[in-house]
């Protein structure tokens, strides 16, 4: 039998959809229920929040970065052994890159790929009846993405329930809960999103209460029967090829960014990967043959990783001889110097000859198509990884290393290059979601 699932979307960010969706996946699964997740786009922080309320790992599709049969696959491993999966959308739903609307990396990418029957969630504060105009939107834009039924956000009062619910319903959309305005249910967020689930207080107990105010305002059965199944394309999991045997990652609240699918796939490939935690002064294990630096918030713990010596000195080690590769956060600390967000400058590694600084503030945002520039752990040289970047440091002295790659965006700007490289160690701003196949 297939497996079933849903999507919940929203008119755009800061609608509640993260709300409704963690609230459903911890409601259904203290229901009985085994429930699977995964996160449209690359958001790399919301999937661990889904982890935390479902009990299993949630994995990140990307119709942008990823073609058809990667994504398949993907959603049937996040789906295995499921009653349900839950996807959560990103930004509004037909918000995306330009060009194919198939492979723009939408949410409603997603929904038309998979099936998936949308749940749309509609803040409706400071309007009534004209919120069944925008639903009506939605039902008409694409006749390809089916809108399953409304759960309302934020209403006033019983009279305010009234008068939405009635309105949507006379467009013929069900209505499968009203939230009232709680500021008590909420997470705590930081400068790229939410606080990472690890370091969010009384994780649990948030995800609980969540549950226990959607449970209290939606209709779980209805939400429940919405869904449809999915999964008959071809599929495949291997996203990138493994970049070593036994790899090395570090893991902590300094380095936390990897995609949950890119592990999945080269465990599946047969590496052994082992964590080591740099702000506990470790260095990379001394039997691992490539050593990769994930994303994170190493900005807010320079000065920590700029005494630990062992960390340092073990990762320059490690160097001398294997290769190690660090993305945004990881990149940073491989560079000569990162200045902290008071403007405090604190060395790092050195194994590359970029300085970053934190307390100059700039946001870059968006998809990037990297061609190698020469052959490394990653990929042969003219291989094409597909990802996405999202920061505010900026580099503030590139060095003189070669760049790692030449990199475009999805609007069409000319390449140029990107990261740094040296010797065996490589690094860039941009996080890898997958190599693209010719």
């Amino acid at each position: 039998m297939s497996p079933r699932g849903l999507l919940i979307a929203a008119p755009r960010s800061g609608g509640g959809k993260t709300t409704v969706a963690l609230g459903l996946m911890r409601a259904l699964r203290e229901k009985g229920l085994r429930v699977g997740a995964v996160k449209s786009g690359p958001d790399y922080i919301d999937s661990a929040f889904h982890s935390a309320a479902t009990g299993r790992a949630s994995l990140n599709l990307d119709t942008w970065a990823m073609d058809k049969p990667l994504v398949a696959g993907l959603a049937a491993t996040a789906a295995e052994d499921a009653d349900l999966l839950i996807a959560e959308a990103s930004m509004g739903l037909f918000d995306g890159a330009p060009g194919d609307k198939d492979r723009n990396g939408s949410s409603a990418a997603l929904a038309r790929q998979l099936g998936l029957p949308v749940v749309l969630v509609l803040d409706v504060s400071g309007q009534a009846q004209t919120v069944a105009a925008l639903a009506k939107g939605f039902v008409d834009y694409d006749a390809r993405v089916k809108i399953a039924g409304v759960i309302l956000n934020k209403v006033g009062s019983d009279r305010h329930i009234r008068l939405t619910k009635s309105a949507i319903e006379d467009i013929g959309l069900p209505v499968f809960g009203a939230l009232p305005r709680d500021p008590k249910v909420t997470l705590p967020e930081r400068h790229l999103g939410l606080v990472q689930a690890a370091d969010t207080a009384d994780l649990d107990a948030r995800l609980d209460a969540l549950a226990a105010f959607i449970a209290a305002h939606v209709d779980l059965d209805a939400v429940q029967a919405a869904a449809r199944e999915f999964g008959a394309a071809p599929a495949r999991t291997d996203a990138l090829r493994s970049p070593g045997q036994r790899i090395a990652l570090a893991r902590d609240a300094a380095f936390s960014f990897i995609y949950p699918h890119l592990l999945q796939g080269w465990r599946r490939a047969g590496a052994d990967i082992s964590f080591f935690s740099p702000l506990q002064d470790e260095a990379p294990p001394e039997d691992a043959d490539f050593c990769w630096l994930p994303g994170g918030y190493p900005e807010l713990h320079a000065g920590r990783l700029a005494e630990a010596r062992n960390f340092l000195d073990g990762l320059n080690k490690f160097a001398a001889d294997k290769p190690v590769h660090g993305e945004c956060g990881g990149y940073m600390v491989l560079g000569e110097t990162l200045v902290d967000a008071a403007g405090v400058g604190h060395a790092m590694s050195g194994l590359l000859s970029v300085s970053t600084n934190f307390a100059k503030r700039k946001m870059t945002l968006g998809y990037r198509r990297a061609v190698l520039a020469e052959a490394c752990a990653l990929g042969a040289r003219g291989d094409i990884l597909l990802g996405h970047e999202f920061h505010y440091a900026t580099v503030v002295s590139p060095g003189g290393d070669p760049e790692f790659a030449l990199a475009g965006d999805a609007y069409g700007a000319a390449p140029k290059p990107v990261g740094s490289r040296r010797g065996r160690v490589t690094g860039s701003f941009f996080h890898v979601i997958a190599a693209e196949r010719g």
